[in-house]
């Protein structure tokens, strides 16, 4: 049992939560998803993954998202472009932190795809969705096979 996540509160006072925030680009074409390689990464290191990031102080989710696409990927995305998708509220195991993974489908977007951080994307390819490849960061594939049942709300990582 990971003392991190089970804790007790503390005797007199109250155990505020604090979250951490990802945003995921869904961009699909198709039956088909663009996920990334991650490259000299801390989190996930050569597995697959969606364009995504974590929000920063002082910006809206949809903010986030609409910057992570163009650093991640060159595009942009008005924020009222954003298609809210799926809530994923993930147990992380490596730190034992509550994360929500907020999943987005772009509406439009201007630009063209590009890699535009190689130094932190081996390389973006298009996978179908049916068949996502192996190495795919797991709370990805499970928001992916979510996201394709209608599902906007699910959890990973949490003792059943």
């Amino acid at each position: 049992m990971n003392p991190r996540v089970h804790a007790e509160p503390p005797v007199g006072g109250e155990d505020r939560l604090t979250l951490v925030v990802g945003v995921h680009l869904v961009l699909a074409d198709a039956d088909t998803v663009l996920l990334g390689r991650r490259r000299n990464t801390s989190y996930a290191n050569g597995l697959w993954h969606l364009p995504a990031g974590h929000m920063q102080t002082g910006e809206t989710v949809t903010g986030a998202m609409c910057r992570e696409a163009d650093e991640e990927l060159g595009i942009r995305i008005a924020e009222e472009d954003l298609a809210f998708l799926h809530t994923l509220h993930h147990l992380d195991p490596d730190d034992g932190r509550s994360r929500l993974q907020l999943f987005f489908r772009p509406l439009r977007h201007d630009g063209r795809v590009r890699n535009a951080e190689p130094h932190k994307c081996e390389e973006l390819r298009w996978w179908p969705l049916h068949a996502l490849p192996a190495d795919t960061v797991p709370y990805t594939a499970h928001a992916l096979a979510e996201i394709g049942r209608g599902s906007t709300l699910s959890t990973v990582g949490w003792a059943a």
